[in-house]
Parts: C-alpha cells; structure tokens; sequence
C-alpha cells in the first residue's frame, strides 16, 4: 500500500533487519567521508522490542568499524526502544539507568532522548511507553579501541552492576592471578575500586580499556579468555567429581 500510495519514491523491501545488507542500500553518489556532514540517509525504524537491543548493538559495531550503513558516512539514526532502554541508552554517571548500553552508544555516538510516545498511541497498545532516540556517529570515538575489547570490558564492568567495579573487572582475568591483575588494572587506570559500575564516567571506562589493552598486548591469551566458559567448566568438573564419588561408593558397597 506505501509503495502503491507513493509510486517511484517507496521501496518496499521484505527481510530481517538483522541481516539485510544496508549497506548497498543506498546509492553511492551520497558518500560522504567520515569528518564530514552526515550524509543525506537517514535511519528511521518503529523497533520491536524483541530485537531493538541487539540491532542498535549491532549498528554500533558497524558504527565503530565504518560499514553497513555507515560506509557512506556518519549516517544518523532515529529509532523507537521501551521507554526503560531509551533511558539506558542516554543515562549520565551515576544514574540508576547507566548501562551498558549507556557506554556503547554514548562513546561512539551523540545520543538524545527525543521525546516520549505513550503506549495507548499504537495499536495494539503495548504495556509500556515507547521513547524515541536520535543518534549521530561522533567524527572520534571517545574509547579508541576495537569494538570487541570494548564490549567485553563494558560487559565485565556490568556483570555485577550493585557491586564494587572491582568484582567485575576481576571477570577478565583467569582465576589464577585474578586478584593481582585486577589490581594492576585498577591502579594503572586510575579507578577507585569501590566504585559501583553506575557511577564511571567515560573517562575512566577509557582508561580501563586502554590498559586492558596494553595487558592483552603483553599477554594475548587474556582476550580470549572466557569467564563463563570458565565456570561452566568448574561446574561440569564438579559434577563429574561427585558421579565419580558416587560410584565409588556404590561399589564399596556392594562389596560389602
């Protein structure tokens, strides 16, 4: 019907946004290079919840790489979310909002919370209010690192959110030598560790990932490493441990 209403100025295109390729989207005469004006392209999406976390995820990664979408420049976004991750994605230092979310989006792009939509405005009407959110690609990110050593420092951070940033941080490190490493990444970063992961400013999450860089440098088994898989593996390992136990001490028993 859009496409009908408008003839020659809609394309229609049926997919999942989660892997259509934007990037040939576009004509390319509307490059423009990255310390540039945005060029004129611009991202307007109604988000359904189930995938607006992981594709502003992943919109950033190609933010922070140039590509997809943003091979023909700072290409702006304006997107919907749940009111409650609007307000992750905007949340200042030491709101009870600050997020991960908050850290990606902030250190890669100038983000502002728009205004709100009550939910009763759709059809069918959702149980929570929508916000919309605009985005612009800053011309510097302001964590000059690799996307994924900054995601996995960001998420360290969080994994325990009402904790001392210390407990998360220790998260990056094998459990042999954790104690000294995190200790060695707190002071070099300069970062009180009592802090909670809330209140770091961008600042001190940049420092954290510059010198978690400098250390996976030094040592590369360090990005690689897994903290989940790790527990995963302890748990497997215990389980195994008692199935063993208690086969031991059937046969015991039966002998006697």
């Amino acid at each position: 019907m859009l496409s009908e209403a408008a003839p020659g100025k809609v394309h229609i295109v049926h997919g999942d946004i989660l892997t259509y390729k934007m990037e040939k989207a576009f004509p390319k005469h509307l490059k423009k290079n990255w310390e540039d004006e945005p060029p004129n392209i611009h991202i307007i999406g109604n988000l359904p919840f189930s995938v607006s976390t992981p594709l502003i995820i992943k919109w950033l990664e190609n933010v922070s790489k140039k590509d997809g979408p943003f091979i023909y420049g700072r290409t702006q976004m304006t997107l919907t979310f749940q009111k409650e991750v609007a307000e992750r994605l905007t949340a200042n230092p030491g709101g009870k909002q600050r997020s991960r979310l908050s850290i990606m989006s902030q250190h890669l792009c100038t983000v502002e919370n728009c205004f709100v939509i009550p939910g009763q405005a759709f059809v069918p009407k959702p149980e929570v209010d929508v916000a919309v959110v605009h985005f612009t690609p800053l011309v510097q990110p302001k964590i000059q690192q690799p996307f994924e050593l900054v995601e996995k420092v960001v998420k360290s951070v969080f994994q325990f959110r009402r904790k001392y940033c210390f407990r998360g941080i220790g998260t990056l490190f094998p459990e042999s030598g954790r104690l000294k490493r995190t200790e060695e990444l707190m002071m070099t970063a300069n970062v009180d560790p009592t802090l909670r992961p809330f209140q770091l400013s961008m600042s001190q999450f940049r420092n954290l990932c510059n010198t978690y860089r400098k250390m996976c440098d030094e040592d590369p088994s360090l990005f690689v490493y897994n903290y989940r898989q790790e527990l995963r593996q302890k748990k497997k390992m215990r389980t195994l441990l008692e199935s063993t136990s208690q086969l031991e001490q059937t046969e015991e028993e039966n002998q006697l």
